[in-house]
């Protein structure tokens, strides 16, 4: 897809990778941009509702994870004429801080 495409986004909704770089051919690219929400939840859900699920097997009530939100994203500087990226910026806010 190198330069037939301005970027290619990768997500599994779980940790951002350090791997953003501009290919050969002018096309954008990051593995996984990661994900947004509570950061001490399991897949956006509070951990415990996971932690039980797998302990009795059984069906757990979710609850949204809202401990330690943070965002995770990129931006990109697409030339507008060519179509090709001239900058991938990670983002990942707020910055881990333990």
């Amino acid at each position: 897809m190198d330069g037939k495409v301005s970027a290619v986004i990768g997500t599994h909704t779980h940790v951002q990778t350090a791997d953003e770089r501009i290919l050969p051919e002018g096309t954008a690219f990051i593995t996984d941009a990661g994900m947004t929400g509570g950061f001490e939840g399991v897949i956006g859900s509070k951990k415990e509702f996971s932690v039980n699920r797998f302990v009795y097997q059984t069906p757990q009530k979710q609850e949204v994870a809202s401990d330690d939100l943070r965002i995770n994203a990129v931006v990109l500087n697409i030339d507008m004429q060519s179509g090709k990226a001239k900058k991938i910026t990670r983002i990942f806010q707020p910055e881990f801080n333990r």
